[in-house]
């Protein structure tokens, strides 16, 4: 009798488990929706009017949250991603003047060489992620200071001749569709959802963790150095506050797409888009509603603070590697 009472009072616990872990999954794109419509309406409908300009600023964080994605997954983290920016930026800008085609294989480049420096000291020296990624971003800004400390680098007038949404946004749904194939349905994905899930179990699967986490922190460098690009051709030009934030608003961003924080099998590709256009929507219906810069920070805190309360699984969470 005592064990049939345990059996159910279990199957009960695996039930509201499984309604609570459904309710979480549905949360980000009610959030979306709730946002969207009560900004449109504080606003007096300016959201929907300006709809192009709002989903010009999307381009950027999409692309680069991308990478990110991939790093999260495995239970690691990025803070360098605003570095990376900045330093492939410049990269792009002074390589456009020879070449647009070279400027953007150089920009790529440039973004996996940040990551590679990343991925040695996390996986050759063992020196946990974050704070790899957090001396790095102090160097590479200092770098990115330095660089522009005279003047902004601009880039060529061909370069700037090249901002239309339709480039920008074929340019996103490449990143995004090749993204999400490669996460869904190859061994990559299977292989990042699986050390994220737990390292060990991973390498007595077969699977060689340190060789995919370093390619993971290349390929996310990569993947900014490319955002770069669009990044450029938007603005024209490189100041020394290039990138500045970037790695803040992607891990926003991934959050509030209910990106769970220790990363592993209940990481989904759609954590990206909706995380990132949830935190574009918020971000300009704040500056539509022509709230202080303080005022916003203070906002999106909160509202950051309450979907990591939402969406960080308790149970499996555990320091980040």
């Amino acid at each position: 009798m005592a064990e049939n009472t345990t059996a159910v009072s279990r199957e009960e616990e695996l039930k509201k488990l499984s309604t609570m872990s459904k309710i979480r999954s549905f949360l980000p794109l009610a959030g979306l929706i709730a946002v969207f419509i009560i900004f449109n309406v504080l606003t007096g409908g300016r959201m929907i009017k300006n709809m192009s300009l709002v989903m010009s600023q999307i381009y950027v964080t999409l692309i680069a949250a991308t990478g990110v994605f991939f790093i999260m997954t495995m239970g690691g983290l990025d803070f360098s991603q605003g570095s990376i920016m900045g330093i492939a930026s410049i990269v792009v800008c002074l390589v456009s003047k020879v070449n647009v085609p070279l400027a953007i294989v150089a920009g790529i480049a440039a973004g996996a060489g940040i990551g590679v420096i990343n991925g040695f000291f996390y996986v050759n020296r063992k020196i946990k992620s974050f704070i790899v990624t957090i001396c790095t971003m102090f160097l590479f800004r200092g770098i990115i200071k330095y660089l522009t400390s005279n003047a902004p680098i601009a880039g060529s007038a061909k370069l700037i001749m090249l901002n239309n949404d339709t480039l920008k946004l074929v340019c996103t749904l490449i990143v995004l569709v090749a993204g999400f194939i490669a996460f869904r349905f190859t061994k990559f994905g299977m292989h990042l959802r699986a050390i994220g899930a737990g390292e060990k179990a991973a390498k007595f699967a077969g699977i060689r963790t340190d060789r995919m986490k370093f390619l993971i922190y290349v390929l996310a460098g990569a993947i900014t150095g490319f955002a770069a690009f669009i990044n450029v051709i938007k603005v024209g030009s490189v100041t020394s506050s290039g990138g500045n934030q970037l790695e803040t608003q992607i891990l926003i961003a991934l959050v509030l797409g209910g990106m769970p924080i220790s990363g592993g099998a209940k990481a989904k590709f759609q954590n990206v888009v909706i995380g990132s256009l949830l935190y574009i929507v918020l971000s300009s219906g704040l500056t539509m509603l022509g709230l202080t810069t303080q005022t916003m920070q203070l906002i999106q805190g909160v509202v950051f603070l309450i979907f990591v309360a939402v969406f960080a699984d308790r149970q499996s969470l555990q320091v980040i590697k």
